[in-house]
This record gives structure tokens, sequence and C-alpha cells, in this order.
């Protein structure tokens, strides 16, 4: 697909999704795409390789976060894989400052030398396991706001990331059509870590070159009181028994 098609498409899919905010961000993703198949031959990223599929199931998903996420926020993306939300969200929103947290030491040279061609001085990626990065005095309670995008269940989720979000902050968590059965499941643990109200919104992203729309649940928890100083606990306990 040449630039020019490209840009004719992701214009069509934003503006049909309501995204018409960010249109400005076409011409770098579409050098993130370029970039993310070309390494995606050697080091599997994502099974979504179509531009089409591309601009809906990663874009247009990752960026229905972005009116959520306040002016100048600084922004934890845990398990942020290949770069989704953290890359969309960092080109889109400027005024963001964007730590992509993953523990995977490949990925995250490939995000770094990603922001680094795209010229993103608002990103960085750390390699590190969620759970020591909670414990980090540096990061421990320092974000605005943290986000996930299909890294874990709920309730495992949540010790994982409310950690880092400061009180008063937003811990966003993107999840599939089965969010509230989630949720119920969460809601002693969000607790237990500091979270308080908590809102559901769902929404649906269609194109017409796309057969099956895709619906995406956003679980937003506001962080009312610091974590108690035992959580986040190792990987293999919130696995055995969560909150």
């Amino acid at each position: 697909m040449t630039k020019a098609e490209f840009l004719c498409l992701f214009a069509q899919i934003f503006r049909q999704n309501g995204l018409d905010a960010y249109l400005d961000a076409g011409e770098t993703l579409f050098a993130l795409t370029e970039r993310m198949l070309e390494v995606n031959e050697h080091l599997n990223l994502t099974a979504i390789v179509e531009p089409e599929a591309v601009i809906l199931r990663h874009y247009a998903d990752s960026l229905i976060l972005a009116p959520m996420i306040p002016q100048g926020a600084r922004v934890a993306d845990i398990g942020s894989g290949a770069g989704f939300p953290a890359l969309p969200l960092a080109i889109a929103r400027p005024d963001l400052r964007l730590t992509a947290i993953d523990g995977t030491g490949k990925r995250v040279r490939y995000m770094t030398e990603t922001a680094q061609l795209l010229g993103l001085s608002n990103f960085t990626a750390l390699t590190l396991r969620a759970e020591d990065g909670g414990r980090d005095s540096t990061m421990r309670g320092k974000f605005d706001v943290a986000t996930a995008r299909a890294v874990a269940a709920l309730p495992i989720l949540s010790e994982l990331c409310l950690p880092y979000v400061k009180v008063g902050g937003l811990f966003l968590a993107m999840k599939s059509r089965e969010a509230e059965e989630e949720l119920v499941s969460a809601s002693r643990a969000i607790h237990t870590l500091g979270g308080g109200d908590v809102t559901l919104g769902t929404c649906t992203l269609t194109a017409s070159c796309e057969p099956e729309p895709l619906t995406r649940t956003i679980i937003s928890v506001r962080k009312l009181s610091p974590t108690p100083a035992q959580y986040p606990r190792d990987y293999g306990a919130i696995k055995k028994k969560s909150l």
C-alpha cells in the first residue's frame, strides 16, 4: 500500500470512528506501520499485518484512550509488547510523557529504536517486570495514568498497575466484552490496592474494509489512596492467588 493509499484509508477509518482530532498523526503512523511490518518479519510483533486492520485494531483501538488522559500527563503502559497503546499515544499526544514497560528485551529494543526513528522525544521504553517497577521508588506512585491492553485478568492487572498510579490518578484497563465479569472478580483487589471510583465505557470500532467490528470496554479506576507497601507481590504469588 502506498503512503497516499494508507493516508486515505486512515482518514476514512478515523473519521468513521469519531477520531478526527488525531488525523494529523497519519504520516507518522504510516512510518510506524512500515517499521513494524519490516521488523515483524523476524521478531513476531503482531499477527495483524493488513494495513486496514493495523489502522483499526492497533491505532484506532489505542487512541480511544487519548481523550481520557489529562493534558501533560505522565503515563505508564504496562506490558506494552509491540508498543500498543504507548506508541500511538506518544505520536497523537505529544504533550504526554509515555513510559512503556515490558519484560521482553527484544521488544523493548524495537520500541526504543522505533521511537528514535520517528523522533518521539516523549517516549521511553524499559525492560522490566511490571511488579518490579511497581516496587521501585522512582516509579511507584509517580504516574498520572497507567494503561494496559490485553495483558492479564483484571484482578492480576490491578495489582500490577495500580502501584504506579499517584493518588488522584487513573488506571485505564482495555478489555473485551467480558469486562463486567472481570470487574466483579476484581472489586476487592481494586479497593485493597487504593482504587475507588470505577467507570466502564464500551465502544465499537468499525471499518468498511474490516468484516468484524472491534468491541472494546475501558475500565477506568480512580486511585483514591496509596497502595499498601506489601503490594505488588511477586508475580508467582499474584498469579497463584489474586486479591
